[in-house]
């Protein structure tokens, strides 16, 4: 119905000039464009970039532009009257727009049959928006919709559950002219798996995020491919919360593409592990990897567990085998030993570790077993002294820390992770040590291990410890030898255009 490309960029901004460029940008990268008349200041600027649009050269016709005009009520920008927004959709339909998209909440005010007249030689989506929830019987919107009249029909709803979101996408096998777009950060795998699903578009912003949870066409294209998703695809994810932060699905997909494998791995915001567990049939997740907070309470939902993993008390990855069964293993334990052992000898060293999470149980046990006497220091005291005595190590109270020396300090608390860059877990004067390893790799250089380096102590980015366990948990998912090349050069360089980015700022 809308082409072969079913990714729609969506085009918003301002200004005419700025409009003209992200169109002009966009057509670089797919066939169909949304123009977000709204976004423009005022009904004078729509009118002189639909001016514009009517002067585009011939061979711009190849892409086809859908024209949207959304009023405050739905969730747009359009502060004019209905018969203002219809006369610039009609405006748009004549300079060449091959869709309008109308709200319901314009439509249903129209008469029957009033709506494909107003729209001109343009077809018409009529569109639902809930930017709260998603209503309990979606069927009933469906038949709302289809009463106002149109050509396609779209569903856009606020993800509050996983759930939630594949119910919006179930609206996407009722037809080809359903547009299903689950929104919310919820809701994100989702909408990259819509077309896969069999919606007529899936959105992606070229500048400007126009909904909750809508990602730029970059992303859309390059890192997860969504056009090229099939029911063949193998879907893998993150679980946790938060994820928004993680670099994991550049790291995996990097290796899927240059593998040459059919899959996927996309960014699951968790809170409810039953939530995400039901759905891993509806939508063919074949394994996934753990963080915070959830590396513990996974073990209960478990069919089985690798034997190291179980000595930890604490999975970082997940397998999902024949009838759905969960088998679970910690690579954080690869992790650790690959980021430590090439600098200090592990055997008869003493190391504080800063935590007492999931993370920080698979840094002890891989520090006691290379033979490390071990000592644990957390918020939570109790937890500390658990830890310590599974380990056969000792707690150590946070007042006693500047009067102690360490051979190597691990911090395995998220303090100092993206976006709060500027904390740090410890002060400078209780870092007594040779060596400081953060495990958080977001940003590369933590305020802690800043902090180090101004004491002349080694330091160790979490980005060694990340790649080691991420490359251990692509090799168990597939079977084969990870590009480990490839996966590194697409985080280091991730991580650099994170830091450029700053520096601007």
């Amino acid at each position: 119905m809308f082409g072969r490309e079913g990714i729609c960029a969506v085009v918003a901004a301002k200004q005419p000039g700025a409009m003209a460029r992200q169109l002009r940008e966009a057509r670089r990268e797919t066939r169909l464009v949304e123009l977000r008349l709204d976004w423009l200041a005022s009904e004078h600027k729509i009118v002189r970039f639909l001016g514009r649009l009517r002067r585009r050269p011939r061979h711009h016709a190849r892409v086809a532009l859908i024209a949207t005009c959304r009023r405050r009520e739905a969730g747009g920008q359009f502060a004019g009257t209905v018969a203002a927004q219809l006369a610039l959709l009609r405006l748009a339909s004549e300079c060449g727009c091959a869709w309008v998209d109308v709200e319901i909440e314009t439509a249903e005010r129209l008469r029957q049959g009033a709506l494909r007249r107003l729209s001109g030689s343009a077809h018409v989506i009529v569109s639902f928006h809930d930017f709260r929830r998603t209503p309990s019987d979606l069927t009933v919107v469906l038949r709302r919709l289809k009463r106002a009249g149109g050509n396609a029909f779209k569903i856009a709803t606020q993800c509050r559950t996983i759930s939630d979101s594949l119910r919006v996408l179930s609206l996407a096998r009722r037809g080809r002219c359903i547009v299903a777009v689950p929104m919310g950060e919820m809701g994100l795998p989702a909408r990259i798996l819509a077309l896969r699903a069999g919606s007529a578009i899936a959105y992606a912003a070229l500048e400007n995020a126009t909904a909750p949870g809508q990602i730029s066409l970059v992303e859309m294209k390059r890192l997860y491919r969504a056009e090229k998703l099939d029911r063949r695809t193998r879907v893998y994810g993150l679980i946790g919360d938060p994820v928004s932060h993680s670099l994991s699905p550049r790291m995996h997909n990097a290796g899927f593409h240059v593998r040459g494998i059919n899959a996927v791995y996309l960014p699951f915001l968790v809170r409810d592990l039953r939530d995400f567990l039901h759905a891993i049939e509806p939508l063919g997740v074949a394994g996934f990897s753990i963080t915070l907070p959830h590396k513990e309470a996974i073990l209960r939902l478990l069919d089985d567990c690798d034997a190291l993993a179980a000595a930890i008390g604490a999975v970082n990855t997940v397998v999902v085998r024949g009838g759905g069964k969960l088998y679970g293993y910690n690579t954080d334990y690869v992790g650790v030993l690959r980021a430590l052992e090439q600098r200090i000898s592990l055997a008869g060293s003493r190391v504080l570790i800063f935590g007492a999470g999931g993370a920080a149980r698979a840094v002890a046990f891989a520090l006691a077993q290379g033979g490390a006497a071990v000592s644990i220091c957390a918020r939570r005291a109790h937890r500390a002294n658990s830890l310590a005595r599974a380990m056969g190590g000792e707690a150590i109270e946070r007042r006693e820390l500047r009067r102690e020396f360490f051979d190597a300090i691990v911090n395995a608390t998220p303090v100092g992770m993206h976006p709060h860059e500027d904390r740090s877990p410890l002060s400078a004067a209780e870092l007594n040590c040779r060596l400081v390893f953060d495990l958080i790799y977001r940003p590369q250089k933590t305020k802690l291990l800043q902090l180090a380096e101004r004491r002349g102590i080694e330091t160790v980015s979490g980005v060694e410890m990340f790649l080691a366990q991420g490359t251990a948990q692509w090799e168990i998912w597939t079977g084969e030898r990870a590009p480990v090349a490839a996966m590194r050069r697409s985080v280091l360089a991730a991580l650099r255009d994170e830091r450029r980015w700053r520096d601007r700022e």
